[in-house]
C-alpha cells in the first residue's frame, strides 16, 4: 500500500490557467499542476519567488467530479504602444515613457462555475502539507484571487493500493456528497499534452508534459 494526500477543490467560480495571449486568459477544464503546486505552496507559506523544489517532485493526479459551466468575462484595459515605451521595468515607468499615449483594448477572462475536483498527491512531506492545508499561511483560492474556495478541502492522508481507492476516501462538500468522478487525469500517463509545469517562475514560463485521461467510477462516502 502507498500513502496518498487527498483533498477536494470546489469553488463557485474558478480559473485554471493555460497558455495565454496578451488579450485572452483561458481556462482548462481541470486544475493543472502549477495551480495545485501553487496552492500547496501558499498553504506552506512559500512566496511566489520562493523555493518550490520540495513540491516539484510530487506526483499529482486529478479526479474530475464536475467541470462546471464555462463563463466569460470582459475587461477594458489600457495599453502603452510599443514605440512609446520600449522594455519598461514596470507599468508606472511605461506610463511615464509613453507620455500619455495610451490605447484601450477589450481583454477576455475565462472561468468555470461550480466545478469540483478530487486531488491525490504522492511523495515526501505529506503530513506537513496536509496540516498546512488545514491552517494555510496564505489565503487559498482556485486559480485567481477572485476565486475563493467554497468549502473546506478535507485534506487527509490515506493508505491505498491505487489512486482510485485513495480518492474513494475523499470528503466531499455536504451539498455534493452524491457526486461521482468519471474522469481521472493521471500524471505519467499518455494521451494529452498540456503546458502547466513551472519552468521559470520569475518570467512565468511553463513547460509541457503528457498526462493520461481515463474513465473511472469514484463515489466517495464522506461529507464536510
Amino acid at each position: 500500500m502507498e500513502n496518498f494526500l487527498i483533498f477536494t477543490l470546489n469553488a463557485s467560480i474558478s480559473s485554471m490557467g493555460e497558455m495565454a495571449g496578451h488579450e485572452r486568459r483561458g481556462s482548462l477544464m481541470w486544475p493543472g499542476r502549477s495551480l495545485i503546486v501553487g496552492l500547496m505552496g501558499a498553504a506552506l507559506g512559500i512566496r511566489r519567488n520562493g523555493d518550490f523544489s520540495r513540491l516539484d517532485s510530487l506526483r499529482i493526479d486529478v479526479a474530475i467530479f464536475d467541470v462546471g459551466t464555462a463563463m466569460r468575462d470582459f475587461h477594458t484595459i489600457q495599453t502603452i504602444p510599443t514605440p512609446a515605451a520600449r522594455k519598461p521595468n514596470s507599468r508606472p515607468e511605461a506610463l511615464k515613457q509613453g507620455q500619455g499615449k495610451l490605447n484601450s483594448i477589450i481583454s477576455i477572462r475565462d472561468y468555470r462555475t461550480d466545478a469540483l475536483y478530487g486531488i491525490a498527491v504522492r511523495g515526501e512531506n505529506l503530513p506537513k502539507i496536509a496540516q498546512s492545508l488545514h491552517t494555510p499561511h496564505f489565503t487559498l483560492y482556485l486559480g485567481r484571487k477572485s476565486c475563493p474556495l467554497a468549502a473546506p478541502l478535507g485534506a487527509k492522508i490515506v493508505q491505498a493500493d491505487t489512486v482510485e481507492e485513495a480518492l474513494s476516501q475523499l470528503t466531499l462538500p455536504v451539498w455534493r456528497n452524491n457526486d461521482r468522478a468519471e474522469v481521472l487525469i493521471e500524471e505519467g500517463g499518455e494521451g494529452e499534452i498540456i503546458t502547466d509545469v513551472p519552468f521559470d517562475r520569475k518570467r512565468w514560463h511553463f513547460k509541457t508534459r503528457e498526462v493520461g485521461i481515463r474513465a473511472v467510477n469514484i463515489a466517495p462516502g464522506g461529507q464536510v
